[in-house]
């Protein structure tokens, strides 16, 4: 390793004028191992922020469920069948915050193996690109989300920059692009089935999830 790079990774930030600052802002020089310390704990604050999200779906979930069956007891199959269209909603964004958060997880993960050892620039590029995509995902349901997942991608990417030039590395972007792939479909596929565990099914004979409502006539007719 160099003694550049020895010194960027966890060397003393020496004081700067004030105009040198707030040029850094965008994308800090100092040490790599605190600044990446510093993305991870901002990571796992999104992750718990959206844990108390996935509470609250959970809660509104198990209201409306209750609703559903209490109209088809009562053989209002058309106010059954708006209930499970509002859960079926519920329920997709509940699987979008699972699968962020299942990815973010995945991200804090990658970055703790990250050593003065370890390959920084592969490690972090896939981190950046998963980053991107649930920042994306999060644009309608957690506006603060993307921001924050926004600025911490932008503080990893000045980590990749740094670390590159001090190691001499470059970047194969189609390994890395199939690394973010990898991790974001790791990530659906648990979230898929972790939703599957979590929820129940509605049972046979009441309206599923998704099915649009019967008009009125037919909602009787079914019921005669």
């Amino acid at each position: 390793m160099s003694e550049k790079f020895a010194k960027q990774w966890g060397g003393k930030e020496s004081d700067v004028p004030l105009t040198t600052r707030l040029k850094e802002s965008v994308r800090p020089p100092g040490p790599l191992k605190p600044r990446l310390n510093f993305a991870i704990r901002r990571l796992e604050l999104q992750i718990q922020r959206l844990d108390k999200a996935t509470d609250r779906f959970t809660d509104r979930d198990k209201s409306i469920f209750t609703r559903i069956v209490e109209a088809y007891s009562k053989h209002d199959m058309t106010r059954a069948n708006v209930f499970a269209n509002e859960l079926a909603e519920i329920r997709k964004m509940e699987k979008m915050i699972m699968h962020a958060r299942l990815a973010l997880e995945q991200i804090v993960l990658r970055l703790r193996t990250v050593s003065e050892l370890g390959d920084v620039v592969t490690t972090l590029a896939p981190a950046v690109g998963v980053l991107r995509t649930v920042k994306s995902g999060m644009a309608s349901i957690f506006p603060e989300a993307e921001k924050e997942l926004g600025q911490i991608g932008t503080m990893l990417s000045g980590i990749i920059l740094d670390a590159g030039q001090s190691t001499g590395l470059t970047l194969n972007f189609e390994t890395v692009n199939e690394d973010s792939q990898k991790i974001l479909n790791e990530a659906a596929s648990v979230a898929e089935q972790k939703i599957k565990d979590k929820f129940p099914e509605l049972p046979a004979g009441m309206p599923q999830i998704g099915e649009k409502a019967l008009p009125q006539s037919q909602s009787q007719s079914q019921n005669q």
